[in-house]
């Protein structure tokens, strides 16, 4: 990308963000403040002192494209701003910014998940850390979108907010057992998708009927019910790990499970066992899903695709861009971090030329000026 282009682009799809300064305290333009945060965040500053440094050092730079009437905000400025900031108005221009920049591919599992920010809660005050719930495209590896959990609520009330934010049409939704409800499922068939949800004991009755469905099926020699059948073997660095899902879809035989009538569109239920040798040590687990789509290949790829999101989200936000360790607290300001390290995640994300890891990208969008305009072109084509 042009560095003209640049500004051009962030002013595109966040440039309805409100000021939060008064009048006479403008010294900075919201835009360059914006702009800035974004390319530093990319870089690896992870701290509003690095986001002045990296300024600083890249200030020649940032002088081909952007106004900068005062020089380079201080980090003070940076963390006045996003600390007051609009949260709602800078999730919706990156939704926004999502919506317009990337096509989700047809049939694509679409994981929500939920994540403390652990440091993000202030004792002294009262205040509890802050709970983000996120949807991942998990093929298109991108983040599209994020709400807050309210403080007096729970992932149940954020989640539905979260679906009505996407476009998810002919997508399929996987989500833990906090998200196993009937509303949940209800929603994300009336948007025109398909939903795979993690049954636990938190759904008490359905629970112990598709438990005792199945085992009621292995106790026949698999006689008992039709059903579908798929298995992975996977093997490497001395562990073996097979995963079988089975699945029942006949509805003479749903039908009888207590509550069945009352969820949308139930079609399947399946249970998923991942056994794990590792040298001598052997480790089964049981895992059960109900569905609105039918088939154990879908299935298990789809819970599978789900785990994605915190191998390839929540592990790299905190290995990567230090979010678990991060100490910034007050007013907004965690909130609007967490959304400006999605943006500089996607952009990374999209970048293929290079083969390194986000680390790496990183590093290298900090060296080479290039290299992070490449980066940039994410702001106007996501892959």
């Amino acid at each position: 990308m042009e560095a003209q282009n640049i500004s051009a682009s962030i002013e595109t799809h966040f440039g309805s963000i409100t000021d939060p300064r008064i009048e006479r305290n403008k010294l900075h333009l919201l835009s360059d403040i914006l702009t800035i945060a974004i390319c530093a965040s990319i870089c690896g500053a992870d701290k509003w002192e690095d986001v002045e440094d990296f300024g600083k050092a890249k200030e020649n730079w940032f002088r081909t494209f952007l106004a900068l009437p005062n020089g380079i905000p201080s980090h003070d400025t940076f963390n006045r701003v996003f600390n007051r900031m609009d949260p709602k108005e800078f999730q919706e221009s990156f939704l926004s910014w999502i919506n317009a920049a990337s096509e989700l591919i047809g049939g694509q599992v679409i994981a929500i998940d939920g994540k403390v920010l652990r440091r993000s809660h202030d004792r002294g005050v009262g205040k509890s850390a802050i709970d983000m719930v996120s949807a991942w495209a998990t093929e298109n590896h991108l983040v599209l979108g994020q709400v807050k959990v309210d403080e007096k609520s729970n992932e149940i009330t954020a989640i539905p907010q979260l679906l009505k934010a996407l476009e998810i049409t002919g997508c399929i939704i996987t989500i833990d057992a906090m998200g196993c409800q009937k509303s949940i499922a209800a929603e994300i068939v009336e948007q025109g998708a398909e939903y795979i949800l993690a049954l636990k004991d938190n759904q008490g009755n359905l629970f112990e009927d598709v438990k005792l469905l199945f085992d009621d099926l292995e106790g026949s020699e698999y006689k008992a019910y039709p059903f579908d059948y798929h298995i992975t073997v996977n093997k490497g660095h001395g562990r073996i790990e097979i995963r079988e899902c089975w699945t029942i879809s006949a509805t003479e035989t749903l039908s009888h499970l207590r509550g069945y009538a009352d969820w949308t569109k139930l079609t399947t239920v399946s249970r998923i066992r991942a056994q794990r040798w590792i040298r001598e040590e052997k480790s089964c687990e049981d895992r059960y899903h109900i569905a609105s789509v039918s088939g154990a290949r879908k299935v298990l790829t789809a819970v599978r695709s789900h785990w994605g999101i915190e191998n390839e989200l929540h592990w790299t936000l905190d290995m990567t861009f230090d979010e678990d360790r991060s100490r910034v607290r007050k007013d907004y300001g965690a909130e609007n971090l967490a959304v400006l390290r999605h943006i500089a995640l996607n952009l990374l994300k999209q970048e293929k030329s290079c083969k390194r890891s986000v680390r790496g990208k990183r590093l290298l969008a900090g060296w080479d000026e290039d290299y992070l305009s490449k980066v940039l072109q994410g702001l106007d084509t996501l892959n």
